[in-house]
This record gives structure tokens, C-alpha cells and sequence, in this order.
């Protein structure tokens, strides 16, 4: 029997097996940044170790950057502070640093695949969730605490299980107005943000197929909302076009080896899984949570789930997700007024995100209705040049959203973009949890971007395909 990608990456890194039962993995690339960074950096010099291969590590600053404003010094004492901290210990440590000054700053999880860094085959992790992101690129990526930041940056390895493999096939054909983010929140409704714990998520399908890098990292991105500690997608002629001419890619000769090595990982036509869910394509609609995890969610136009349709042991966190979010079971979202807009974040902060809500203002014309705060901010410096020189920025600006600076901004809330209060936000970021946005009492509904946009100009949750008429 053949083995799949996650199979064949992970024994490529395996140094040895520990007495503990867990493998010492070797990682290909660690990404930092400003917030799990710091500490870790601290029990380095508190042990007197150094960092054997800085080459291999590269930091940025995303979540406490204000994206109002970068002119320095912040106004906020302490994320200044941080940000001196992460520059020393760059400076100290010999680690390239993209910074705001370098044109290349950004999330963390937008600036890797960027530069090239991000690549197929790999063992990518970083201080943060969300690096599950990378795996549309055929690697294997994964989010680690501050401890084992300390140990890779000491030691370049990990001590980790190995996982379990699920496929996750999406086949048929997404209908008009359904996005990546749709289906990532159809797959966790369908599976529940516990059911990946001890699993790798393979997407695989007709859908994944056509989809373009961004909607795979976007739904990679998502895998952890799900309980796995990393999803991915095999490399194919997607993977390598978006690759090919970027910073970090191997070039001239080493090209077409990498290549060759890239299509040699792919999980075989008979590869082992421990198991297989498939989905059809034209089931899903566009997604809206309702509740306090990824997992509550619904259609943009079905009734809330009724608790008692929830198994008993289930039933008091639906209960709880109701009560503070301040909905009725079995009513709909759709006419549910919001506060906020926010389109951005390492789900959905990349050009294609924007274009594709900017082709929808245009085409209507319409304008964000009065009392809502909308923001779109880019995933990174260079998404924002891309954004300005494509003449996006004054598309939003005109239609009444604020155009900000790049950084994580309103998704988990480190810095000044913060809900007020009872505020509801239509959000394009990747998680819903009380508090999640700023305010211990703030409330947040996922949703794809353009399904933001529409509640934006319309001032409540709405069907966007209604709403600017998409047909095809």
C-alpha cells in the first residue's frame, strides 16, 4: 500500500525515535513574531545557547502592529515594547527581520508564502495557530507554544506524535457566491471542532483542484478551527506557478530538482488513510457562524439549529453560544443588524480576498450603511501596494470603508482595532470565541469576505448573492 503526503514528509524530518514514544522532527522553517517570540528568546540566553541556523528562521510583527497607524513610537508603551524586543533579539540572534521599513511586513502566514518562503515537502511551524495555513502548499505545518519555540530556535527539532490522516474530498461544483471560507465552515459544522484532534487533514477533490493557493491556504488555514493539528494539500501545477520567480524559490537548475522532488511527495494513488469523509460540492451555501466556536454555523438563509437536535452532552454549549450571543434557536440570521465590518486576517487578508469584493462594490455601486465601522486591512505591505496600485483602495475608501495599514487588526484584537461593548461584527478572520475581538462582551459572526461586504452596505446579515446579484 502507498502512503500519503503527511506520511512521507514527516518520516523525511524524523531524527530519531524518544524514549517517550514521540519522534524528534527536524524543522524545515520557523516563522516568529512579536507575541510568542520574547520568551522564548529570554530562555535562550538564561541557558547561554545560541541559534545553530538563523537562516531558517524568519520573524515579522502582525498582532499587536496598530493598523491605523505604524509611525513609531506606537502609543501603545507596551506593544512598542514588544516591537523593540522582537527588532534586539533579530539583531542579536542573526535572524532576518521583516520589518515595516522593509517593504515586506505583514501577518506571518501572508509574508511566508510571499516571499517563497513556504514550500512543498516542508516542515514548517511558528508560534501561532494558525501556521496550518501552509499546508496548501503540500508541507506540513503546525502552531507551537513558547517552550518549543525556545527548542527549535536552540535546536532546530521538535518532539512530536504522529498523527492520523483524514481525507476530506470536496467534489462536484461550488454554486455561484460560495468561497473557500464557505467550505472550510461547512467542514467543520459536518465534523466539530473536536473531531480532528489526533489528525492531519488531507483536502482533496475536485474543488480543491481548482481552487487557487489563496482558497487552499484559507481553508488549510482553518484545519485547527477543527481540532486538527494541520491540514494540507497535495502540490500540483497550482502550487508551483504561484512558487515559481519568488525570493526564496529554488532557481535555474534547482528548479525543475525541486520540482521533481515536490510531485515525489504527494500522497500515492493507493496511500493509507485512517479515514475518508467526502462532501458534494453543490450542498454547501454560504456560511454564517451563529454561535461561539467555528462549528455553530449555519446557511446564510436556514433557521438556527434548535439545541434539543444537538446530542444531550452538546446541548449546554448551544445553549451557553445562544445566550450570549443574544439569538433564538430556529429564528434566521439574515436581517440581524451588526455594528462592524471586518474584512482581513491570515484567513482571508490576501488580493484575491479584496479583489474579488471590490469586483461586487463596483458592479452595485453601493455604499456602507450609516452606524456601521467597516475596515479592510491588508495581510501585508505588499497585498496593500498591490491593493493601491490597482486603484482598490479608493474602491473602498469611496464605498465608505476605512483602508488601514497591514496586520492581524480586529481578528484577535492585540492592538487598537477592538469591538466596543455588545457590538456584532461580520468578520472574514477564523474564530468566534467569547471575547475574541476586544471586548469581553463583543460578539462575532464568520463569514467569506464578500459575505461581509453585504452585510456592511446592507447593515445586517444578508445573502450577498442577493444582495449584489451574483449569478456566475
Amino acid at each position: 500500500m502507498g502512503k500519503n503526503l503527511y506520511d512521507k514528509v514527516f518520516e523525511k524530518h524524523a531524527v530519531r525515535k524518544l524514549d517517550s514514544g514521540q519522534y524528534q522532527l527536524l524543522m524545515g522553517l520557523h516563522l516568529i513574531h512579536e507575541v510568542t517570540s520574547p520568551q522564548a528568546f529570554s530562555m535562550l540566553r538564561e541557558r547561554k545557547l545560541n541559534v545553530p541556523y538563523p537562516e531558517r528562521t524568519f520573524a515579522t510583527c502582525d498582532h499587536i502592529i496598530p493598523t491605523h497607524s505604524q509611525l513609531r513610537p506606537f502609543k501603545d508603551d507596551l506593544a512598542e515594547q514588544m516591537l523593540v524586543e522582537l527588532e534586539k533579539n533579530c539583531a542579536e540572534f542573526g535572524i532576518r527581520y521583516l520589518s515595516p521599513k522593509s517593504g515586506e511586513q505583514g501577518i506571518v502566514h501572508v509574508v511566508g508564502p510571499e516571499l517563497g518562503l513556504t514550500q512543498p515537502g516542508m516542515t514548517v511551524c511558528c508560534g501561532d495557530s494558525h501556521t496550518s495555513t501552509h499546508g496548501a502548499f503540500g508541507a506540513i505545518a503546525f502552531g507551537i507554544g513558547t517552550t518549543q519555540v525556545r527548542d527549535v530556535l536552540a535546536t532546530q527539532t521538535l518532539a512530536m506524535d504522529k498523527l492520523k490522516v483524514r481525507r476530506i474530498e470536496v467534489n462536484g461544483k461550488l454554486r455561484p457566491g460560495v468561497y473557500a471560507k464557505d467550505v472550510v465552515l461547512y467542514v467543520i459544522q459536518q465534523l466539530g471542532v473536536q473531531g480532528g484532534v489526533g489528525y492531519a487533514y488531507e483536502f482533496a477533490g475536485d474543488v480543491f483542484d481548482r481552487f487557487t493557493m489563496e482558497e487552499r491556504m484559507t481553508v488549510c488555514n482553518m484545519s485547527i478551527e477543527g481540532g486538527a493539528r494541520c491540514g494540507y494539500v497535495n502540490p500540483d501545477a497550482t502550487t508551483y506557478k504561484f512558487l515559481e520567480g519568488r525570493e526564496y524559490s529554488p532557481k535555474g537548475a534547482a528548479w525543475a530538482t525541486a520540482v521533481a522532488y515536490w510531485d515525489s511527495i504527494k500522497s500515492d494513488a493507493d496511500a493509507h488513510y485512517d479515514d475518508v469523509v467526502k462532501y458534494r460540492a453543490e450542498d454547501i451555501e454560504p456560511m454564517v457562524t451563529w454561535g461561539i466556536t467555528p462549528a455553530q454555523s449555519t446557511a446564510v438563509n436556514a433557521p438556527l439549529p434548535a439545541a434539543d437536535s444537538y446530542p444531550s452532552h452538546e446541548q449546554p454549549l448551544i445553549n451557553e453560544a445562544y445566550q450570549y450571543m443574544g439569538f433564538q434557536e430556529r429564528n434566521k440570521l439574515v436581517g440581524q443588524k451588526i455594528d462592524v465590518a471586518f474584512i482581513g486576517s491570515c484567513t482571508n487578508g490576501r488580493f484575491s480576498d479584496f479583489e474579488e469584493v471590490v469586483k461586487y462594490l463596483k458592479q452595485s455601486g453601493k455604499k456602507v450603511q450609516a452606524g456601521v465601522r467597516a475596515l479592510v486591512v491588508p495581510g501585508s505591505q505588499k497585498v496593500r501596494e498591490r491593493l493601491i496600485e490597482a486603484g482598490y483602495d479608493k474602491v473602498f475608501t469611496e464605498a465608505g470603508f476605512e483602508f488601514r495599514e497591514a496586520g492581524c487588526s480586529m481578528c484577535l484584537a492585540m492592538n487598537p482595532d477592538k469591538l466596543q461593548g455588545r457590538e456584532l461584527c461580520a468578520s472574514s478572520s477564523n474564530r468566534n470565541f467569547k471575547g475574541r475581538q476586544g471586548s469581553p462582551t463583543g460578539r462575532t459572526l464568520l463569514m467569506s469576505p464578500v459575505m461581509v461586504a453585504a452585510a456592511a452596505v446592507s447593515g445586517k446579515v444578508a445573502d450577498a448573492r442577493e444582495v449584489f446579484a451574483i449569478r456566475s
